[in-house]
């Protein structure tokens, strides 16, 4: 295999398996590449031979040998979104569009993929989760396909879309009467005392590997170019650092050219520990009690929040929050601007954008990437009271052409 585990921190090894802690110094453990040897496999020919999904970039990703994928998931589209940018007075703006990602509708499907792909490897029958919803349903979906058993794990408050979308798959659904921050350490727990692959515990390594291929695929729809600027919704704060050490990966193999990029932090006011700590000038979050509709980024103490302020911090970007009536209204923007209807997550990433034009933060002319992570058909119910159910008309045109009238507010015609 051409890479390993090894603490972030001391550096010690670990080889492959089923660990996230380093025990010499308790910091988490990191997939670590030896990129001499993955140089004349990762190649933009090799690449553009590779399947339409996540896995035409397996070669540098933490997979066992001869692994076959099972989900097409990835790939998903980079969209220019000139309307929106028109709005905000800003040009060359793109969606990384997530909310279409297979099999259950978000980037988590990218994340379980490479984790069951290492749960067979080290003899897990049962996969699990501590999950604020998308994971859930990613989990107990691939689960399904790939014939593991499965539980999950989450707070009782969840949206009722992401509930079912767990249930349906035939998991084990607990929850629990806390925040998701109780839950996970719950999750940790249990994994000390069963032999369950738990995604984001003892497979977390791996898991969060998946994450860079959102990266990969950004410079290679932008024409194998780096954009300028990223915004990307943070929860535990893992999707943020994968996505940089993507683009570092592709300068460093040759596969796009060496340019500044930032990366820039977007979170709830009801739950922005890492946001706050951007705009503090710390270097570690304190953990918060989370408050807000976007139930799935309400992660208040984030394992890599750390890690997520020295990402944001050395590619001179920025971290800002929104209020919850602005995720609903950056929502409603975003789907009337450009047909694209995103979870809350993804109302959090424009709100923020948008506040980020308006700081100057990022330029009008700059090469901008917003990261939207979920589709909306999984929290509708944020958008409660936000419509009014109209009043069935009589199947007649002379009915039409009132209601018409009324609904512009302009004369009826002559004779109507």
């Amino acid at each position: 295999m051409n890479y390993e585990l090894k603490c972030r921190e001391c550096g010690k090894s670990w080889g492959n398996q089923a660990r996230s802690i380093c025990d010499d110094c308790f910091s988490p453990l990191e997939v670590f590449y030896d990129y001499a040897a993955l140089r004349g496999d990762f190649t933009r020919e090799k690449i553009s031979k590779g399947p339409a999904n996540m896995w035409r970039y397996s070669a540098l990703l933490p997979l066992p040998a001869g692994y076959q994928p099972t989900v097409p998931a990835g790939f998903t589209p980079l969209l220019s979104a000139p309307r929106l940018a028109r709005q905000w007075g800003a040009k060359n703006l793109y969606l990384k569009n997530d909310a279409v990602c297979m099999p259950t509708l978000s980037f988590k499907d990218r994340v379980v993929a490479v984790a069951l792909a290492n749960a067979r490897s080290f003899g897990f029958d049962t996969v699990a989760c501590s999950s604020t919803g998308n994971l859930a349903n990613s989990v107990a979906a691939q689960a399904a396909r790939n014939g593991f058993h499965s539980w999950i794990f989450i707070p009782a408050d969840l949206e009722p879309a992401k509930i079912v979308n767990t249930q349906v798959y035939g998991a084990k659904l607990v929850r629990i009467n806390g925040s998701y921050d109780q839950v996970n350490r719950l999750c940790s727990q249990i994994a000390d005392e069963h032999n369950w692959g738990f995604v984001n515990v003892n497979l977390r390594p791996y898991y969060a590997e998946g994450s860079k291929t959102v990266g990969y695929e950004i410079a290679e729809q932008l024409g194998w170019r780096l954009p300028d600027n990223v915004v990307v919704p943070m929860a535990g704060g893992s999707l943020i650092t994968k996505i940089k050490k993507s683009f570092e990966e592709l300068i460093d193999l040759g596969l796009v050219e060496a340019k500044p990029f930032r990366i820039f932090g977007a979170q709830a006011t009801g739950c922005s520990p890492i946001s706050t700590a951007v705009k503090a000038g710390q270097a570690d979050i304190e953990p918060q009690k989370p408050s807000t509709i976007a139930r799935s980024l309400a992660i208040g103490n984030p394992a890599d929040g750390h890690y997520a302020i020295k990402t944001i911090t050395k590619t001179g970007g920025w971290s800002e929050d929104v209020s919850d009536p602005e995720v609903v209204e950056s929502m409603q923007m975003l789907a009337e601007a450009e047909g694209v209807f995103t979870e809350t997550a993804g109302g959090v990433t424009v709100g923020c954008a948008r506040k980020l034009y308006r700081q100057g933060r990022i330029k009008p002319e700059e090469t901008t990437v917003l990261c939207i992570t979920g589709n909306g058909l999984k929290t509708t119910d944020v958008l409660s009271g936000q419509y009014e159910a109209e009043t069935p008309i009589a199947p007649k045109l002379s009915e039409f052409e009132s209601y018409m009238s009324k609904t512009l507010n302009v004369p009826e015609a002559v004779g109507a």
